[in-house]
């Protein structure tokens, strides 16, 4: 076999010369070293950071009870009378709901005071039902209040 390249310029038994090998091995060697020292420069003191001076008072924020917003406990999609379409996500709180007139219409956020009172919102929107209901009276800006079929 003819050797035209340094792939074929040593034979693989392992009867390469010392001085490839040695190399091979002192690199690993030297990085682990170098790793090792700069790890051992590393300061292992905990530092704790606080912003301003200590008056011995806890967090009034952090000692306050804080009401989770609510969730969603259904998503129904309503077929209005005049063929449109609403969909609805009613809120766990029984107050509130967000309503979604059309596929690229904006979410709007409408809510009462009470619940099982009419949800009102921003720009003529107004709901009245509820998430167990078949059916909601649903008001959209442009269109009076309509029936509509889950």
């Amino acid at each position: 076999m003819s050797r035209f390249d340094n792939m074929q310029a040593n034979s693989l038994d392992g009867s390469g010369s010392g001085r490839e090998v040695a190399v091979m091995t002192r690199t690993p060697l030297l990085l682990t070293l170098a790793a090792a020292a700069a790890l051992a420069g590393c300061n292992k003191e905990n530092h704790t950071i606080i912003a301003g001076p200590d008056t011995g008072e806890t967090n009034s924020a952090a000692n306050a009870n804080v009401e989770l917003p609510p969730s969603i406990i259904a998503t129904k999609l309503y077929r209005c009378a005049d063929n449109s379409v609403v969909t609805i996500d009613w809120l766990s709180d029984n107050k509130s709901a967000n309503v979604r007139a059309g596929k690229d219409a904006p979410l709007v956020h409408v809510g009462a005071a009470e619940a099982g009172q009419p949800m009102t919102g921003e720009g003529g929107y107004s709901i009245e039902g509820s998430p167990t209901a078949p059916s909601a009276t649903v008001a959209v800006p442009g269109h009076p209040a309509q029936s509509c079929k889950a």
